[in-house]
């Protein structure tokens, strides 16, 4: 062979060599990212190739698929209730592709996770079609319904969570104001997704995990906790050092609490029932930054929460001196805390003093109903003593019996409860947000529900905004709506 044709073959024999390894680097290395790519349109096609799985509530689905009357995609995912259950479901949109439980749990309701290998194998060798297996749900239809519309009464924005303190299972997540997954499962004009993504209500924000708004005076809570476990004051009736008026250390500015009420020297009791700012300031004052900090981190704050939808992490801040303790310690200044986190804070009260991980999935399941997988419930901390939690305990019941939350209470039920009105906007100039949080305790001691619940009311007047008047009574009735499911 000549000189020429020597290097035409060589530059060729370069050029296969080339190809083959790019063929190779295609298949074998890149392959699972390509195929993952939101940009290749043939995964899109093969997501919706089949029915989608459904995801369950109470032994039945919540969600659906109907054959597609036009397009690449075989199949669109519809919904039952949509606004009620979006916060959980999310959407599985062929125009926007998936969140929430749809797209957290999108391989097995798609059929593609490796968990339904066996299944999946199987069906391939009897010759059937690949079908997606189902999400079976912790929560609670009575709960959720109670939840959403007392919501929807309201008028406003809100949400609530409900939880099962013994396990963490999430009974119930409302969030409002809602939409409808539906209106945009199918290949969409985008006017729809426009209209609800600029909406200023924000229809498509999930306000019970997404959202941190300042807790208030739910937050006594956690720093009445912090006062027991660091051994500040010992009993619910231990008279406090709470001189009035109280002047914020490195400040002239006393801390005022709201209208006339017995707050100079009172009791954790009598301070919570109350709601002394006085008192719960001074004693995150006197605790400091680092043990309210570490109180706070025991019951969920500055975490992320998995549930396995993600939540935002509620924050207690830190290098923060006296008097921003002492705000903090009320729940203003920089705390904040999403409806999930106030839940788990009464849940864990509630529990004895320990606080199970929340979680919104029970079990996965196969397309023949065959078990994949159980979640178990897992302990996450243990904020409070149990003789501790049971003071505590005492302390949130005497503000249902005779305090600020008499409107939670239930025949019949043994109710502890903690109101809450944060201040909002700058100097306070915007309307409060009313919270409440509470759990139920049967006369067998169980105690089968805790809730968290949140309005924000920008058109209320400002002087009917409260805890106590429009949260609590929602929370009633979706700890009301648990009771009753069980009986």
């Amino acid at each position: 062979m000549n000189k020429p044709l020597r290097r035409i073959a060589v530059f060729c024999g370069l050029l296969v060599l080339a190809l083959l390894i790019r063929d190779n680097w295609l298949q074998y290395v890149k392959a699972d990212q390509l195929r993952t790519d939101p940009a290749n349109r043939r995964v899109a096609i093969e997501r919706y190739a089949n029915p989608r799985g459904d995801i369950i509530v109470d032994g039945n689905p919540i969600t659906g698929s109907v054959e597609a009357k036009s397009g690449d995609f075989k199949y669109k995912r519809t919904y039952k209730n949509g606004a009620m259950w979006a916060p959980i479901t999310g959407y599985s949109s062929q125009a926007y592709g998936s969140n929430m439980l749809e797209g957290v749990e999108d391989g097995i309701l798609t059929g593609t996770d490796d968990k339904l290998f066996f299944r999946n194998t199987l069906d391939m060798l009897t010759g059937k079609p690949k079908q997606g297996g189902n999400v079976v749900t912790t929560l609670n239809s009575a709960a959720q319904k109670a939840a959403f519309d007392g919501l929807k009464a309201q008028g406003g924005k809100g949400a609530v969570v409900a939880l099962e303190p013994s396990t963490g299972k999430i009974l119930a997540l409302a969030s409002y104001p809602s939409y409808d997954p539906s209106s945009i499962a199918g290949g969409s004009d985008g006017q729809t997704w426009s209209s609800l993504t600029k909406d200023k209500a924000e229809p498509m924000l999930n306000r019970a995990l997404r959202e941190t708004y300042p807790p208030g005076s739910t937050f006594k809570v956690v720093t009445a906790a912090a006062a027991l476990q660091n051994g500040l004051y010992k009993s619910a009736d231990e008279k406090t050092n709470s001189p009035l008026p109280w002047i914020m250390p490195g400040t002239t500015t006393p801390l005022k609490n709201e209208g006339n009420i017995p707050c100079e020297n009172a009791t954790l009791r009598e301070a919570l029932r109350w709601s002394c700012n006085s008192v719960f300031g001074k004693i995150g004052s006197d605790l400091g930054n680092d043990k309210m900090l570490a109180e706070a981190k025991q019951f969920g704050f500055d975490s992320e929460q998995f549930t396995p939808i993600r939540s935002s992490a509620s924050v207690f801040s830190d290098n923060m001196n006296q008097s921003q303790t002492a705000l903090s310690s009320i729940g203003q200044y920089n705390t904040a805390a999403t409806p999930l986190q106030m839940a788990m804070v009464a849940s864990a009260v509630a529990n004895d003093g320990k606080l199970m991980k929340p979680y919104m999935v029970d079990s996965l399941q196969s397309s023949n109903l065959d078990p994949v997988e159980k979640t178990e419930p897992k302990e996450m901390s243990r904020p409070l003593s149990p003789s501790n939690a049971q003071i505590l305990q005492q302390m949130m019941e005497t503000v249902v019996k005779q305090g600020t939350g008499t409107k939670a209470q239930i025949p019949g039920v043994t109710v502890g409860g903690k109101t809450g009105t944060a201040q909002h906007g700058v100097a306070n100039s915007a309307n409060p947000y009313a919270w409440f949080i509470s759990y139920a305790k049967l006369p067998d001691g169980s105690s089968p529900v805790a809730v968290a619940v949140v309005i924000e009311d920008e058109s209320a007047n400002r002087d009917d905004i409260s805890g106590g008047g429009l949260a609590a009574p929602i929370a009633k009735n979706v700890m009301e709506a648990v009771i009753n499911s069980k009986k």
